[in-house]
């Protein structure tokens, strides 16, 4: 089985979330292949890459995706029918990084870029029309301090859902819950 771990905005696959489940991967389970690209900064690049990524592996491939990249995985998610953990998603990306607009440095990859309007657009022009019941898990900070957790609850109604009182956008009990959610993961829908 596959797993496509999608990093969130100025993030990479040299974050702590990635690094913990691949780190757990390894350890617990060699086989899954575990797949973290470098996403673009720029969404109408960043969700090809993924989109790409994803059709050039097996029908049974996951997603993961961290804040904007649970946005992405919900993209695709419901585009192909799979399985996505989110890990506080962006619900309305559009909206948030509008505060991020102009120059911007990803300290992951090192590169500098301009977030513009057009990057917003794509952002909507993208966004999923609905959700299908039962293809994901969300994993929640009550306590994130980046995005509104209520906000992805709602969105995500009837979905399972993770709430961790007191835990941030970084969510640092993220890889005590790896065992459960590669069970999820790896059950037939």
């Amino acid at each position: 089985m596959h797993i496509i771990y999608l990093h969130g905005f100025n993030s990479g696959p040299q974050s702590l979330k990635a690094q913990e489940t691949a780190s757990w991967l390894q350890q617990h389970a060699p086989g899954l292949t575990l797949h973290c690209p470098q996403l673009s900064p720029h969404p109408a690049q960043a969700i090809a890459q993924a989109e790409t990524l994803l059709l050039s592996l097996p029908a049974d491939t996951a997603l993961i995706g961290s804040s904007l990249g649970g946005y992405y995985a919900t993209v695709l998610a419901e585009k192909h029918g799979r399985k996505a953990a989110l890990i506080n998603p962006a619900v309305q990306p559009h909206q948030d990084l509008l505060r991020h607009l102009g120059p911007q440095h990803n300290p992951y990859s090192g590169e500098d870029y301009v977030l513009g309007e057009q990057d917003m657009q794509a952002l909507l022009a993208m966004q999923p029309t609905g959700i299908r019941h039962g293809q994901y898990w969300l994993w929640l900070g009550s306590a994130d301090e980046v995005l509104d957790w209520r906000l992805a609850a709602r969105r995500y109604a009837g979905q399972r859902q993770s709430v961790f009182n007191g835990d941030d956008h970084r969510l640092s009990r993220w890889p005590a819950g790896l065992p459960a959610l590669f069970s999820w993961l790896r059950q037939a829908d």
